[in-house]
């Protein structure tokens, strides 16, 4: 698969809503010839994913604007504005995004497949506004989460 150049606009690239938060996919499978995603990511303040594991992937973050304090295995990272973090594939890992600001990070997983995970599990934003979607079903999260390599261990973190 031929991997071609491109630029995507700040506001451009395919854009969902996956556990409440705007997740915009600024290269995927297609372009990157399976090799890695990246997504731009904006969590609201106090957020935090179920605790999990990426099986197939790494998975990595840049952080833009805003602080999380990430919890890999038995370590805990805390990254603000310009940190990088690595979450190696098959370590149980979460985050809490700050109280004061949301999180704004890039998020990048190799391989490749990450995209095809939020666009099951999450809703399409076109417009970048949030949809009138209900709570998150925490079976479907599940279902799909296994689909794509994924193993949900168990809730967020506490406070």
């Amino acid at each position: 698969m031929p991997v071609h150049p491109y630029v995507l606009r700040a506001d451009e690239g395919e854009a969902f809503w996956f556990l409440g938060n705007l997740a915009t996919v600024k290269a995927a499978g297609a372009q990157t010839g399976g090799r890695l995603t990246v997504a731009e990511f904006v969590n609201p303040p106090g957020f935090a994913p179920p605790l999990h594991r990426h099986l197939v992937e790494d998975e990595m973050f840049y952080v833009l604007s805003g602080t999380a304090l990430f919890h890999c295995a038995d370590t805990v990272l805390q990254a603000g504005p310009g940190d990088f973090v690595l979450l190696p594939v098959g370590v149980p890992h979460t985050f809490v995004v700050g109280d004061d600001e949301p999180l704004r990070a890039l998020q990048i997983t190799t391989p490749a497949g990450f995209e095809r995970f939020a666009a099951e599990a999450g809703t399409p934003a076109p417009e970048r506004r949030l949809p009138d979607a209900g709570p998150i079903d925490p079976a479907a999260l599940g279902h799909a989460a296994i689909r794509h390599g994924i193993e949900l261990l168990g809730p967020p973190p506490g406070r």
